[in-house]
């Protein structure tokens, strides 16, 4: 039962994955710009 609760926090296995979505999110960000032609702000309404 311990394993599971060190899967929160700042722990590697956490931070890893936290990791992966970013880039995975930031990767997704850039292609939907490239296909839309707009920023990301301007496509929130913020820009």
């Amino acid at each position: 039962m311990a394993d599971s609760a060190s899967r929160f926090g700042f722990v590697e296995f956490a931070e890893t994955w936290n990791g992966r979505l970013a880039m995975l999110g930031f990767v997704i960000g850039l292609g939907t710009e490239l296909l839309t032609g707009q920023g990301i702000l301007s496509q929130l309404g913020l820009g």
